[in-house]
């Protein structure tokens, strides 16, 4: 697609996490889309008109479609093009729907380990007493991602699925919180899954510092190439 008028248009946060994994998805799937960094404390008033839930990320497409949570980006980004079955629609082991077995895991990432991520971070932000059980509650979601990779590459596969992408803001926000501790906690598997990410360009231009967008300037294109 060359007429920049009819690309996707991306409202994203750097540092946000459900930002970052849409990035990455589009990322992945070789997606085009014009891209508008924001900041929460100066939303867009065409933004807020095409998502009146006024968070990021919200992906507006040609035909005036809104797709307003981050999940449901990435899933429309591997809808049509998905090579390299990043979506595991192809792979199943005895039973077992890879494909299921990968929404799951999201989901449970997505509302339990999320809940616990957010009191672990706010117990270190104050200094509160609980900082331990809260990290031991989030711990119980790193043990089960350390036996998947102890089992394959990936978290559900020896192939990269839309799990470990979804995922990595995630456990991300969790290596930071206590970062001495991380760096000699028994999950060795986690780290080198993570930083295998931190390290590679790929993760380098998804989370490339841009100008906060502004009317009339110059679209920002992202994409792979």
């Amino acid at each position: 697609m060359n007429d920049i008028s009819q690309l996707p248009i991306l409202y994203s946060l750097r540092h946000c996490p459900f930002a970052m994994r849409a990035r990455l998805a589009l990322f992945k799937a070789k997606r085009t889309v014009v891209l508008r960094d924001i900041v929460l404390s100066n939303k867009p008033q065409e933004m807020l008109d095409a998502s009146p839930k006024a968070t990021v990320p919200v992906l507006v497409l040609f035909d005036g479609t809104v797709i307003e949570e981050s999940l449901d980006i990435m899933l429309w980004a591997f809808q049509h093009q998905d090579p390299a079955d990043f979506l595991h629609k192809n792979e199943s082991d005895g039973h077992i729907c890879r494909n299921k077995e990968m929404m799951a895991l999201i989901s449970t990432f997505d509302v339990q380990f999320k809940t616990c991520l957010e009191n672990y971070k706010c117990a270190k932000r104050y200094h509160e007493a609980n900082l331990i059980e809260c990290r031991q509650a989030c711990e119980v979601y790193l043990l089960q991602l350390e036996q998947r990779l102890t089992e394959h590459q990936f978290l559900i596969s020896n192939h990269e699925s839309l799990a470990d992408i979804a995922l990595l803001p995630f456990i991300r926000q969790f290596a930071r919180i206590e970062r001495q501790w991380y760096l000699q906690a028994p999950y060795p598997k986690v780290r080198e899954w993570l930083n295998k990410y931190l390290q590679s360009a790929m993760f380098t231009k998804v989370m490339a510092k841009h100008p906060l967008w502004q009317k009339n300037q110059v679209p920002l294109i992202f994409s792979q190439q």
